[in-house]
């Protein structure tokens, strides 16, 4: 019989898919990475791993870095993703998107959010940043540290944004690309398949929290990072629009490009890495309007309608 309305794939065989299609789109994203570097920068496509792993032994160490990063990222973390929505047969859209649209203030009100909410973030950063193990753990955290370390060199070394072009490729590299893959891969689809899997939207949202500050292989800030990821969970679980997450995102990362862009122009004097808290009256004043612009947001989304047909796409055009 023609027509009938298939039956959804298991959770965990959706999330096998994922990982499969973001390798897959790893290693396209590498081969495509290397073919333009090569050509841009004058290098040999077997000098590839040496710069990979010392960006310093190239004069354009930096550059190439920033192309690789943006290059794997963008077919790992949006085409392949997108590309396995497609091959199970959903309408992408209204798998990503539930609910009707919400009015772009409120959208634009989900990325103030994470501007309101640093000073409070910046005492669970400083906590996570200084924290101590107990004497068994004393590898793990000799490893951890030296991780970290050698992550801010990375770091360092690519967030050089003190003119315009810079600033601009820096806010696609880092913000743009990130924002949109991310929230595709970690609140789109295995927030989503989790929550299938567990019933429990809250457990969904905390385990693709966790799994989202995990990937960054960052301990010493992995417990910011996680409520981040679960605060980008619950904007997307009320609001059932897959663009609030995607600028909550964006919102967090290009300001911290853009204040490192005035930082190194002399534009701003402060410190925007530092670990340290901010003043008390800033943190003071952090929680209580991030909890008020919250609640306003939850009562707004959850006002917002679903679609007349929110289930992607189920028809089977099977011959049974």
């Amino acid at each position: 019989m023609k027509g009938f309305i298939r039956k959804e794939p298991h959770p965990f065989y959706i999330l096998l898919l994922l990982f499969a299609f973001m390798m897959a789109g790893y290693f396209v994203g590498s081969f495509i990475f290397a073919i333009i570097a090569s050509v841009a920068f004058d290098f040999s496509l077997m000098q590839i791993p040496e710069i990979a792993t010392n960006p310093l032994s190239h004069p354009n160490g930096r550059n190439i870095m920033l192309l690789l990063q943006g290059v794997i990222q963008f077919m790992s973390f949006v085409v392949g993703p997108l590309f396995m929505l497609r091959v199970l047969k959903y309408d992408v859209e209204p798998y990503l998107n539930w609910k009707m649209p919400v009015a772009p203030l409120l959208v634009l009100l989900a990325g103030v959010l994470m501007i309101i909410i640093m000073p409070a973030n910046s005492v669970v950063i400083n906590w996570n940043a200084t924290m101590n193990f107990p004497d068994f753990m004393q590898g793990f955290e000799e490893w951890a540290r030296a991780k970290e370390d050698e992550l801010a060199e990375l770091t360092k070394m690519i967030a050089d944004f003190n003119d315009i072009p810079k600033l601009l490729i820096g806010i696609l590299v880092i913000a743009v690309i990130p924002a949109i893959g991310e929230e595709i891969v970690f609140r789109g689809v295995l927030q989503k398949q989790l929550h299938r899997w567990t019933g429990s939207p809250h457990a969904a949202i905390w385990i693709a929290g966790l799994v989202f500050a995990a990937i960054h292989v960052q301990f010493f800030g992995f417990v910011p990072r996680a409520i981040l990821g679960a605060l980008f969970g619950y904007l997307y679980f009320w609001s059932g629009r897959i663009s609030v997450p995607i600028v909550a995102h964006f919102f967090n990362n290009g300001f911290t490009v853009l204040m490192l862009y005035l930082q190194q122009t002399g534009a701003v004097d402060i410190d925007v890495e530092s670990t340290e808290p901010m003043e008390w009256w800033s943190v003071l004043l952090s929680v209580v309007l991030s909890g008020a612009v919250l609640y306003y947001l939850y009562s707004e989304f959850k006002k917002v309608p679903p679609r007349t047909n929110p289930l992607p796409e189920t028809i089977a055009e099977s011959g049974v």
